[in-house]
């Protein structure tokens, strides 16, 4: 089984719709939700779900108000200022960050902390194979083991099935979540448009795959919006030793395709932008069996 992260420097680089168009044309494979925080490629798959799994992480403290005094020393320091004090101690529970101090002065004994709800991870059955996606909860953080439990289901159901590709939508920038994203992977496809800022966050998370040893390719997204900064993302990635594997045009179909909730091969397989994956598709195969 060959493994493909897709990833961008930013948001709104088409990761998602490139994604769901090469879900379209791999065959036996499994795929990946591991933007976490903004999952969105459920919106192209129509996933039915399979099963619904809840994901703990982290602590939150609660107050036990027949314990309470009201003596206000976890709201005097509370340096995240996630305490109020009415008649007792209440939690601001979006403010909390779980680090016990008020747990561990408390005179009364009456705050502990107890394991949060942070989200939920589903498997889901599409048209066009099993996907392992999440929904971290409002306002909740530990987005990064939220992304290693998406990858490790993926990879268990992906090795069940003997499958041959794992696509996995990885979360944009270069931070926790990414990095977590890229555990494992044999292959990173980076994903960039051609505008100045396009080409700077291109290289900083290339920078990132290069620290892991990982393999990657770039793909250069609505290209000739600006064929000048397309050809210098070009000429860059050649100079640090990165593939161009694919361009694709700016193409209406696209948007058609994700308002009417489906890949854009599925709504217009004849659209230039389709041949353009198509040609990546291949691209991907050649590089990656070496």
């Amino acid at each position: 089984m060959k493994e493909i992260l897709l990833l961008s420097g930013k948001g709104g680089t088409g990761k998602t719709t490139i994604t769901g168009a090469l879900a379209f044309l791999a065959t036996n494979k499994v795929m990946a939700d591991c933007d976490v925080d903004a999952a969105d490629l459920h919106l192209i798959l129509s996933p039915r779900p399979r099963q619904e799994n809840e994901f703990w992480s982290g602590v939150e403290a609660e107050v036990d108000s027949a314990l309470c005094s009201g003596c206000g020393t976890c709201v005097e320091l509370c340096r995240f200022h996630a305490l109020e004090l009415a008649e007792t101690a209440r939690v601001l529970p979006f403010s909390c960050e779980g680090c016990g101090v008020c747990s561990y002065f408390c005179p009364e004994q009456a705050i502990t902390l107890r394991d949060k709800l942070s989200g939920h991870w589903f498997i889901a059955d599409t048209d066009y194979g099993p996907l392992v996606h999440a929904r971290l909860g409002i306002g909740e953080e530990n987005s990064g083991k939220l992304v290693s439990m998406v990858k490790r289901q993926a990879r268990e159901l992906a090795t069940d099935q003997q499958a041959d590709w794992l696509l996995v939508d990885g979360p944009p920038g270069i931070g926790c979540p990414a990095i977590a994203s890229m555990s494992g992977t044999d292959y990173v496809l980076l994903i960039t448009e051609p505008t100045r800022s396009g080409l700077h966050d291109l290289l900083r998370v290339a920078d990132l795959v290069r620290h892991f040893k990982i393999a990657c390719g770039v793909c250069v997204n609505k290209w000739d919006l600006h064929p000048a900064t397309s050809a210098l993302i070009s000429q860059v990635c050649g100079q640090g030793g990165i593939e161009l594997v694919g361009r694709i045009p700016f193409d209406e179909a696209v948007a058609v395709s994700i308002v009417r909730g489906m890949p854009l091969l599925a709504h217009r397989p004849e659209a230039p932008a389709s041949a353009a994956v198509r040609e990546l598709w291949r691209n991907l195969q050649r590089v990656i069996s070496g």
